[in-house]
């Protein structure tokens, strides 16, 4: 084991180490953007039991479930990530990454699910203080 980890040590060169810190930044700043982006965006009333969702209505039928296919898609990657960076010692957003890739899943029993991530005080904290820098109202919570 001891071997393994100065060989690994040993190959790290300074080109390493950036390219590695850029790949880390670079997908940060991403997961940044689009948690941003999507708690913007969705409506106030979203995590009530009353919000009505239809994705993409008045589409033609190929055009929605081809979107409807990515967007799961997009959701279970994203939430592969998420689990990924709630790990001890990986730094990023990880609740709010998962919470993102559930928001994208259209799957049975999911909005108790998002409703307990976004309840908790400072994610909900959080939350209300971005959608509060770009004028919108606070989430409504059930």
């Amino acid at each position: 084991m001891m071997d393994r980890l100065s060989e690994l040590l040993s190959s790290l060169t300074v080109d390493r180490i950036f390219v590695g810190l850029g790949l880390f930044l670079v997908s940060l700043l991403v997961s940044f953007a689009a948690i941003a982006i999507v708690m913007v965006k969705i409506p106030p009333t979203y995590f009530s039991l009353d919000h009505h969702r239809e994705f993409m209505a008045g589409r033609h039928w190929i055009v929605r479930y081809g979107a409807l296919i990515l967007k799961n898609v997009l959701g279970l990657f994203l939430i592969v990530i998420g689990v990924l960076l709630s790990f001890p010692g990986v730094p990023g957003q990880g609740i709010l990454t998962i919470l993102l890739g559930l928001i994208m899943l259209d799957i049975p029993g999911k909005r108790p699910l998002e409703a307990k991530i976004v309840r908790q005080p400072m994610v909900l904290a959080a939350v209300n203080r971005l959608r509060a820098r770009y004028n919108k109202p606070p989430l409504v919570m059930d």
